[in-house]
């Protein structure tokens, strides 16, 4: 009989797991629907990392999975080269100081504003006659999401080709998991199972608000034009950003109109209206080669306030979330796991407020409403 049962194999699942066995917790079952473990939104990430949050909660999260990137770095393929937020309109400016100013206030000294002579020292190939300003973080950077899962994930037990079919619990309380593979009596069970869920979650009677959001990833070919020394680069006034990765470059861009769905394929039209935006902003992007069958798009798991939902559900004892990251499950993949694993083990943690982030927040109408989403 398992202590705790982990539905989903990606890299929250996993931290999870790995910090429940860190903390002594040695009997963790991770049920894999899939052949192999990373092919939902993990193996789609961009692999960004940031503390450049809006929200108490989310910069402390990153905060701490910063650390632990970094104190990892060769497993996890940290690379500390910062985001810059380039800000178009004096309220993006006044936008990115308010949240510097709760950033350091919460220790991270590292964010910085700058000037868009300092912008356009930092990005000379960077279209800058509309831009006032921004904020760059040096502690902001990127991951392997492939790398880190598979770090957390050494010695785990990991039952692949087997999905949940039924969460069964007697008075109340948590009993078992049934899988396609029979019975798994347990007394806890954590929902890491991304944009799905929801579904997940319906199987123990629980209504949980999150919903599946395509977003979509454009690479280029091997290109030099730009140095890959670069940090993330947020072009506000779009959402157009980009990062080096390979001997090319990662180019995305949010689509306004894009609508909750189950949809992994990329848009027809899509490529092109990425790389518009693309060449606008930085216009030597107009040379680099694009062949649209490597785009790729994955699923965001997206809750109403854009915050994940942790803890144990209120009237459901055994039954915890981790869920609703909002694209923001790989960055925040370590706190996530050390979080889970207080949770589960002592019902607490010191490192955020949890009570913030719990599914009661839904039922009391106390939502965070993070806004630096990308």
């Amino acid at each position: 009989m398992p202590d705790v049962v982990i539905i989903g194999a990606g890299i929250v699942g996993a931290s999870i797991a790995y910090h429940l066995k860190r903390e002594g917790v040695r009997d963790v079952v991770l049920l894999e629907r899939e052949s192999h473990t990373g092919k939902g939104s993990t193996g789609k990430s961009m692999g960004g990392v940031r503390a450049q949050f809006a929200t108490e909660p989310n910069i402390r999260m990153s905060m701490h999975s910063i650390a632990f990137f970094r104190d990892h770095a060769e497993q996890t393929g940290y690379r500390a080269q910062g985001y810059l937020f380039a800000a178009t309109t004096e309220p993006h400016l006044t936008y990115l100081r308010a949240n510097r100013e709760l950033q350091h206030a919460l220790g991270l000294k590292e964010a910085r504003e700058l000037s868009a002579a300092e912008i356009r020292a930092a990005v000379p190939e960077m279209r800058a006659d509309d831009i006032l300003g921004g904020s760059f973080c040096s502690t902001d950077g990127f991951v392997d999401p492939h790398s880190t899962l598979q770090y957390f994930l050494d010695g785990a037990r990991v039952h692949k080709n087997t999905a949940a079919t039924a969460i069964h619990s007697k008075a109340g309380r948590i009993t078992g998991v049934g899988t396609t593979a029979g019975l798994l009596e347990t007394a806890v069970v954590v929902n890491a199972s991304g944009a799905w869920a929801s579904e997940v979650a319906a199987l123990a009677g629980v209504d949980l608000p999150v919903v599946p959001l395509r977003r979509a990833l454009v690479p280029t070919e091997p290109f030099d034009r730009l140095s890959h020394g670069l940090p993330m680069v947020v072009d506000m006034s779009t959402g157009f950003h980009f990062r080096p990765e390979s001997l090319g470059f990662l180019l995305a861009w949010n689509d306004p109109a894009e609508m909750p769905g189950y949809r992994t394929g990329v848009a027809p039209g899509f490529v092109e209206k990425l790389l518009e935006r693309a060449a606008d902003r930085v216009p030597l992007f107009a040379e680099a080669q694009v062949n649209p069958r490597r785009a790729w798009a994955g699923l965001y798991e997206v809750s109403p306030d854009h915050h994940a939902i942790l803890g144990q559900v209120p009237g459901t004892p055994g039954f915890y979330c981790a869920n609703g990251f909002s694209g923001h499950g790989v960055m925040h993949s370590p706190a996530t796991g050390q979080i889970l694993a207080d949770l589960i083990i002592q019902g607490e943690t010191s490192l955020i407020d949890a009570g913030v982030l719990s599914y009661d927040r839904f039922r009391t109408g106390k939502l965070l409403h993070e806004t630096a989403v990308l």
